[in-house]
């Protein structure tokens, strides 16, 4: 019973067709992949002019969105990617945009889609399997970092309003707050069961102990769904295992508006080129505000 409620309480909203890369005057490649239980996959494929110089294969990013929302929504962050010089692929994870649905959707269940479009990137001719990044967005940024964590040939990653831990999210939900702390256990010990995975594990709290790969934070000051404090948290952690993380905190931006999160896109793409150059890593500051002086 505690099961159909939590998958009732959770389920995937009705999905919206998202809008096509075409609506930006991008050319893009439409792909169908295979997610590990034998869901399509639907992505979009988006290259920069190839490098006549060097002719040789060029970095690219999976770029993931968040829980209810599609690939659509990250199209204006493909620009500044594309300038950049990087390929973009744009996933529609399993149950949001035009991929299959399914009963469910987890964070590990995220991630496990992210690495099959690693698996579709690394399988491409003009592509450098060793020069890949991943961008995620709430939900897709905390299965980005637990993908990174999973696979050393990840290169970079930009984490867009990522939570902390995926317990403390349920715990602030409005209906949580009125339940007893016993039946709160008892609704993770449910979740825990029906995804396989200890919610400790999977948390990015964890993963960005766990990945060697630079990271990029972007949160919103003004988020209320996620605390601007789940990313200084993060990149406290990350710091204390010793892995390059940088955070800007971005006054005016909230959850779910990215256009308030766009003056920080070429800076984003710059993070992303530079962290996939065999020889090169980016200098990353701890703290900083968009528009601000660093924070303390």
């Amino acid at each position: 019973m505690l099961r159909w409620l939590l998958l009732r309480a959770y389920r995937l909203p009705s999905r919206p067709s998202p809008p096509e890369p075409a609506s930006l005057g991008l050319h893009a490649e439409d792909r169908t992949l295979c997610a590990e239980d034998g869901s399509r996959l639907r992505a979009w494929l988006v290259a920069p002019p190839p490098d006549a110089a060097t002719h040789r294969p060029g970095p690219a990013v999976v770029l993931t969105h968040g829980w209810g929302s599609h690939s659509g929504d990250l199209l204006p962050v493909v620009p500044p990617l594309l300038a950049a010089g990087l390929t973009v692929l744009l996933l529609d994870v399993r149950g949001h945009g035009r991929s299959d649905t399914v009963e469910f959707m987890s964070m590990p269940r995220f991630a496990a889609d992210i690495e099959v479009a690693l698996d579709e990137l690394r399988a491409d001719p003009n592509i450098d399997p060793d020069r890949l990044g991943l961008v995620g967005h709430s939900v897709g940024a905390g299965a980005s970092l637990l993908a990174a964590a999973r696979d050393p040939r990840v290169g970079a990653v930009v984490s867009l309003a990522c939570l902390a831990h995926p317990a403390e999210l349920m715990a602030r939900t409005p209906g949580a707050r009125l339940l007893p702390t016993r039946l709160l256990a008892a609704a993770r010990r449910t979740v825990e069961t029906t995804i396989a995975a200890d919610l400790d594990d999977i948390a990015p709290l964890t993963s960005i102990t766990r990945g060697r790969s630079p990271v990029l934070l972007v949160h919103g000051l003004d988020d209320t769904t996620v605390p601007p404090t789940d990313a200084t948290r993060l990149a406290d952690r990350g710091l204390q295992a010793g892995r390059p993380v940088a955070l800007r905190l971005i006054a005016g931006a909230d959850h779910r508006s990215l256009d308030t999160l766009l003056p920080v896109a070429a800076e984003a793409a710059a993070f992303l080129r530079r962290s996939l150059e065999p020889t090169l890593r980016p200098v990353s500051p701890v703290r900083d505000v968009a528009g601000g002086p660093p924070l303390a």
